[in-house]
């Protein structure tokens, strides 16, 4: 009863994003909208009002920077910041995002601060979590870019807060050089000793300096490095991939039953098959000996699996657009491999076959259709499953 009732709301939400075109906006433009707000909600929390005009102000030098709004000027602009990340599908935006938030509901129950505030930062961090395999790009430049912005804002927090703090330290901060100074050894936790907080607030900043700095540091380097070292690797593992004969083979795009059910039956009568599976998806959920991660509708992807010397390329997506786009590439590259796509919208079957694949297949489609011959006791015969099911 309950898969049921699972299957037939996935059902009527996956109709109704595909009527919204959810894939264009949901989640990260929406993501980014509430974390743009939960940021302007705390510069109003600390900084009141007229939180506008005080950050013109302090760009303009009219007004002197008051260490206790450091916090919700690096938090709230941190938060804003990262939402131009979160638009992009960018994974190291999702992490600091989610870090970022949670230090603000930290904050949020420190100061005893309204109820409503901290019920949208817990449904913040929740949402996040839940859209966690929807933040996927990870390229080295993005990173990078979002990477060097978060340790630049953590380095102004802590040489801005040391210098106003100066005189609660030991020996005093009196000037830019020797606060810049304390703030590299603190953040990168080398600590010689030699300047020590001394009074409770200086002691609670510099504690949150350490704490920013070893996740930001973590963060940016693992954003940073990791896409260098899975390209090494993917170089290294295509390398590989070419030595493989890719020669009179299927090439199969999917990763779901239909994609999976497919490349079996091909391989049990002999068959060398490579898949090709979209990179948002999780790699320890794909098994296979051929497998290759990226997008199916690129020709260089296409290309890196053999095209020109397969005997057919089966595009099997959920998404009728992404199989459109993926046998034009297809027919780009070589108009002698065959081509097969399938079909999940009956509304979509027209526009599907102005591609002219070379075989439609509507699996979803027909089973509707033979449910109701079967309890109208229409005969079911073997030329008509055949032709409902492979639409040329």
């Amino acid at each position: 009863m309950f898969s049921t009732l699972r299957e037939r709301w996935n059902s009527k939400t996956k109709s109704l994003g595909k009527a919204l075109k959810a894939e264009y906006w949901f989640p990260h433009w929406i993501m980014a909208v509430l974390f743009i707000l939960g940021g302007i909600w705390l510069f109003q929390t600390d900084l009141g009002d007229k939180w506008l005009p005080y950050l013109e102000g302090l760009f303009t030098g009219q007004i002197e920077l008051s260490p206790k709004n450091l916090p919700p000027l690096v938090l709230g602009g941190g938060m804003i910041l990262m939402s131009f990340g979160l638009i992009w599908h960018s994974r190291v935006a999702w992490s600091m995002s989610l870090f970022l938030a949670s230090l603000a509901l930290i904050s949020i129950i420190w100061a005893d601060r309204s109820i409503w505030q901290l019920v949208y930062f817990v449904f913040l961090i929740t949402s996040l979590s839940l859209f966690r395999q929807s933040f996927y790009k990870s390229s080295v430049a993005a990173n990078s870019l979002f990477a060097l912005t978060s340790m630049v804002m953590l380095l102004l927090y802590s040489i801005i807060g040391s210098y106003y703090l100066g005189k609660e330290f030991d020996p005093y901060i009196d000037d830019w050089v020797t606060a810049f100074y304390y703030s590299i050894v603190t953040m990168t936790t080398v600590g010689y000793g030699d300047i020590n907080p001394v009074t409770t607030e200086a002691k609670l900043f510099t504690i949150s300096v350490i704490i920013l700095g070893v996740a930001v540091f973590a963060t940016s380097l693992t954003a940073v490095i990791a896409p260098m070292v899975r390209s090494s690797l993917a170089k290294i593992m295509v390398h590989k991939g070419n030595s493989m004969k890719r020669d009179n083979h299927y090439i199969v795009i999917g990763n779901n039953s239909l994609a999976i059910n497919t490349c079996k039956e091909l391989k049990d009568r002999g068959n060398h098959v490579t898949r090709i599976v979209q990179p948002h998806i999780d790699k320890d959920t794909v098994s296979g000996d051929d497998v290759v991660f990226g997008e199916p509708s690129e020709i260089d992807i296409l290309e890196e699996c053999g095209l020109k010397n397969a005997k057919g390329v089966i595009s099997l997506l959920d998404d009728d657009s992404e199989n459109a786009f993926v046998i034009l590439a297809v027919k780009e590259v070589s108009h002698d491999v065959k081509t097969v796509t399938a079909v999940n919208d009956t509304h979509n079957l027209k526009r599907v076959k102005l591609v002219q694949p070379d075989i439609v297949i509507a699996p979803q489609i027909l089973g509707g259709e033979l449910v109701a011959m079967h309890l109208e006791g229409e005969e079911v015969s073997s030329d008509f499953l055949m032709k409902r099911l492979f639409q040329h």
